[in-house]
């Protein structure tokens, strides 16, 4: 079995840790689904205003791949459908009422080793589930036309605040394992499944990671296992949506429910929630207090979006973020003394030590200026790739040198700690970001 060692990194001691049993919270009154948000999809609707849905029924299917569709999480009406600049849907928003939900044919496990990828593909294709896989290099919705090398699966979250991964796959390992059969059924190689501790899985690769974030991203999984060339494409699933695939084989149809962890130092009731896919942030947070002026983030602390109490969680989100966003402005700055009781540094320039929990706020400390190159991103970056360079390339837009600087292994999301740990507060995320859209139209 192969073992992962990732020594760069960083855990950061953020106050406000989800408890792990799952909570039960009163359901969502509506759920919306953004179509702006997924990355290369042009949506077409499927629905009106006033149209009745039922869990699973699609609701609008991307121009470029018109078999991809997306399901409905909620049976219910058509509430709203918001269009921005340019006619772009922004939110589509329903109303719950009830339960039904589209069924569709099952699969006894014997069933599922027996099936070709044809049968699987379909299937999943019918239920409008495939935006639940996608690809590298982009992290977009994957084609279903196309044939990855592998099928890459992260069994383990090291973001700050995100869901505990090994109960939510203890409490559902008859849908986990079927889900890693049908996938196993679309690829050609292997479905590679990385967790803290070994798994005993059927028709899966399995690997073992130790060490800090950004270890359970799985684009750092793949450098460090099977790195990407120029020409390969490799899917990738989270693990709670393995689960659904696996119960939509079983049950035959689309279940949306997803384990949320609601966290951070302006969380008075820091846990982990059961919802529905799209549930309002305001019916997640329901049992919060939230006195004091507080920033909402749909994700992780490091990758997720501003939100508000009216907006809806994100469709690949499984985490609410409470950041305090009451902002002060120290005496003399960052020439006060500090220590491990006020101060959070990377870099020594305060004392931070021990395992102490720091309640951070949205504050900065700072503005962008010229990058200082003290090898910051270096230290939080476990890849064998020069960020600084790669991050001169892309302001270049020189596509070569881009190239032979690794742009292809890359994704925003495992740059997130670089944007952090930044003496210059660069969002060097965003900049790979752009780097990936170029490279994607160039090509």
């Amino acid at each position: 079995m192969n073992h992962i060692v990732i020594y760069k990194g960083h855990n950061i001691r953020i106050n406000g840790i989800p408890a792990k049993d799952v909570i039960s919270i009163p359901g969502s009154g509506t759920v919306a689904i953004s179509p702006r948000t997924f990355r290369g999809v042009k949506p077409k609707l499927l629905v009106d205003e006033g149209d009745n849905v039922q869990i699973g029924s699609p609701l609008f299917f991307d121009k470029t791949k018109p078999e991809v569709k997306w399901a409905s999480p909620a049976n219910g009406t058509v509430k709203t459908i918001q269009f921005g600049a340019r006619r772009v849907i922004e939110k589509i928003e329903i109303t719950v009422e009830g339960t039904n939900a589209i069924s569709g044919q099952t699969f006894s496990p014997e069933q599922l080793e027996s099936a070709d990828r044809t049968t699987i593909l379909t299937r999943i294709l019918e239920a409008n589930l495939f935006p639940l896989i996608r690809q590298r290099p982009f992290n977009k919705v994957a084609n279903p036309k196309d044939s990855p090398r592998d099928i890459f699966i992260s069994a383990v979250n090291t973001a700050p605040l995100s869901v505990e991964l090994d109960p939510v796959i203890e409490s559902e390992k008859e849908a986990f394992q079927s889900g890693i059969t049908a996938l196993s059924k679309l690829t050609d190689g292997s479905v590679v499944v990385t967790s803290r501790k070994a798994m005993e899985l059927q028709n899966a690769e399995v690997q073992t990671i130790s060490g800090p974030h950004p270890a359970g991203n799985v684009g750092i999984q793949i450098h460090h296992s099977k790195p990407i060339k120029p020409s390969e494409i490799v899917w990738t699933v989270n693990t709670q949506h393995v689960i659904t695939l696996g119960k939509l084989f079983l049950n035959g149809s689309y279940s949306p429910d997803i384990f949320v962890s609601i966290g951070g130092p302006g969380a008075s009731n820091p846990q982990t929630v059961s919802a529905k896919v799209g549930a309002s942030i305001g019916s997640i947070i329901s049992n919060q207090e939230m006195e004091n002026p507080i920033r909402l983030v749909s994700g992780d602390v490091l990758t997720g979006k501003t939100v508000e109490k009216d907006n809806f969680l994100g469709f690949y989100d499984s985490a609410v973020a409470l950041i305090p966003d009451t902002v002060g402005r120290p005496f003399m700055g960052m020439l006060a003394l500090g220590s491990n009781d006020s101060k959070y540094s990377l870099t020594s320039t305060f004392m931070s030590f021990g395992e102490k929990l720091f309640n951070f706020n949205t504050a900065q400390n700072g503005e962008e200026r010229a990058i200082v190159p003290i090898g910051a991103w270096e230290k939080v970056l476990p890849m064998d790739i020069y960020p600084n360079e790669l991050f001169r390339a892309i302001l270049a837009q020189d596509i070569d040198e881009m190239e032979q600087l690794g742009i292809w292994e890359c994704d925003d999301e495992d740059f997130a700690l670089c944007s952090f740990a930044c003496p210059s507060k660069i969002d060097v995320g965003a900049v790979i970001r752009d780097g990936l859209e170029l490279m994607e139209l160039e090509g």
